[in-house]
């Protein structure tokens, strides 16, 4: 799993792990307790919260991360896919509000080197 700075206008919103192969993608956020930060989960187009341990904020994306919708997910939940949605960043429920994260907002991802 690779890990980076989440920016938003050149402004770090958080860091943030991202899930590159297909197993890191399915475990996501399972059996953590918390998470500081954010998890940004490429090629995929929906997420749920079953056994998650705590509610999380979510952010459907385009390829090129552009804020097509946020949600927040208590836990059991499954969500649905969104049109033109390739990737799904998530982090703790509560984080998109602190970061002012809205629709259309245009992220980034700088290495964390």
């Amino acid at each position: 799993m690779r890990s980076g700075w989440l920016l938003r206008d050149g402004q770090v919103l958080a860091s943030v792990d991202i899930a590159d192969s297909p197993v890191e993608r399915m475990r996501g956020l399972l059996g953590r307790s918390s998470y500081e930060g954010a998890m940004l989960l490429p090629a995929t187009r929906s997420v749920h919260t079953l056994m998650m341990r705590f509610p999380l904020d979510v952010a459907h994306m385009t390829a090129d991360l552009k804020v097509l919708s946020t949600s927040r997910m208590g836990r059991w939940r499954i969500g649905l896919p969104r049109p033109g949605c390739r990737c799904v960043l998530e982090a703790s429920s509560g984080a998109f509000e602190r970061w002012a994260l809205e629709v259309g907002d245009q992220l980034e991802i700088r290495d964390a080197r």
